[in-house]
């Protein structure tokens, strides 16, 4: 082999290395990386001082976000934060009253029940447990 070849093969393979990690960082990139996510059918979402009447928080429930909820009365409702028309996340809105999907102005009432926009069905809805000064939030059971 010639030096003038042998240096072509060597800088041929020299690019095709750099060319490569660049693809394969741009694909690193452009992909997610794996979450760990609990598969446990109950999480704990919050304390009973963290939340004050008439207000809500998002909390994660497995691979989706979960809404809970603190009523005027002090009671506790928990909703699975996914829309029900294109799987947005929804989110309590004091000033309206309601939870509110920002993708298509669906609103759901205090219960869960679609009343305004496009979504078709209610929010699911989770149960809500306190123990001492823990909320935990699970699966219903069926």
């Amino acid at each position: 082999m010639k030096r003038r070849s042998f240096i072509n093969v060597l800088l041929s393979g020299g690019i095709a290395v750099w060319l490569g990690s660049v693809i394969a960082s741009i694909i690193a990139y452009l992909l997610p990386p794996e979450a760990a996510v609990s598969d446990a059918s109950s999480v704990k979402a919050a304390t009973t001082d963290e939340l004050e009447p008439d207000s809500a928080k998002i909390f994660q429930f497995g691979k989706k976000p979960g809404l809970l909820l603190r009523l005027e009365d002090g009671g506790y409702r928990a909703f699975v934060a996914v829309c029900t028309h294109l799987s947005c996340t929804v989110q309590y809105r004091k000033d309206m009253g309601v939870i509110w999907c920002a993708c298509h102005n669906g609103k759901f009432n205090k219960k869960g029940i679609n009343i305004a926009g496009p979504p078709p069905k209610p929010l699911d809805e989770l149960e809500v447990h306190i123990r001492g000064e823990d909320i935990f939030v699970s699966k219903p059971v069926t």
